[in-house]
């Protein structure tokens, strides 16, 4: 597979991931309030009283995550054609790639059983407790960090291999700057997904965990897909002007 087809694949992967990720995105707001993980009986019942809702969240995932990948190897590919002495930062950036969808299958997995666990009769709550208190910085902090880290890297090896325009390298910069600003929420203490600044609020989980990812990943997409030829190994020229 050439060059320039790898490019319109990946491209349409990254929009492809996030026009599924804006149908995935209603589905959280009609959950209904959340009890709160003190009252570990109500958690049971949140979690059975929306169990459809939460698979569906979970198979939507596996999808964007998968098209992720795609999108991550091409990006991967791109830029090691357009210079091959920024290897090492392509191999870097897949890396963490990779490890950030890990620990995202793993917390998607914790939250399936707590359906699971909340639909086997009698529902263990402490259980049900435990696992949706180890999804919290798998979804926020760890995320969001490995994410800067993504973005920044393939930013700086975009631009500096030529294989992307600068303006890019920016807006990488900015979305990662975005991400990290919410990493500390970590330290805050007690969660809370009412709050904004909060190892479970929505402004890291919901917002931050998202909204970033998704501009960048839209404008690589774009840039991706408009190219029109293919860029030789080692070409060392633009490859948005070919």
């Amino acid at each position: 597979m050439d060059n320039l087809r790898v490019c319109r694949w990946s491209g349409a992967c990254a929009l492809a991931s996030i026009a599924v990720f804006l149908i995935e995105f209603p589905f959280y707001l009609v959950r209904g309030a959340f009890p709160g993980v003190t009252d570990a009986e109500k958690l049971a019942d949140f979690a059975a009283g929306n169990a459809t809702n939460i698979m569906v969240c979970v198979f939507l995932d596996l999808i964007i995550l998968a098209l992720l990948m795609v999108f991550v190897a091409g990006m991967r590919d791109l830029i090691r054609r357009g210079d091959p002495r920024h290897e090492w930062l392509t191999t870097l950036f897949f890396g963490f790639s990779v490890v950030y969808v890990t620990i995202t299958l793993v917390a998607d997995s914790l939250q399936a059983a707590t359906v699971i666990d909340a639909l086997t009769m009698p529902a263990n709550a402490t259980i049900i407790r435990t696992m949706m208190e180890s999804m919290y910085l798998m979804y926020g902090a760890v995320a969001l960090f490995l994410m800067a880290l993504m973005m920044a890297i393939a930013g700086y090896a975009g631009v500096a291999s030529r294989a992307l325009p600068a303006w890019t390298g920016w807006l990488a910069y900015g979305c990662a700057a975005a991400c990290l600003g919410f990493v500390p929420t970590m330290f805050v203490g007690h969660p809370d997904p009412n709050a904004f600044y909060n190892p479970a609020g929505w402004g890291a989980v919901a917002i931050a965990a998202g909204v970033p990812l998704a501009v960048w990943m839209v404008a690589i997409g774009i840039v991706m897909l408009r190219m029109r030829k293919p860029v030789p190994t080692g070409a060392f020229q633009p490859a948005w002007e070919i």
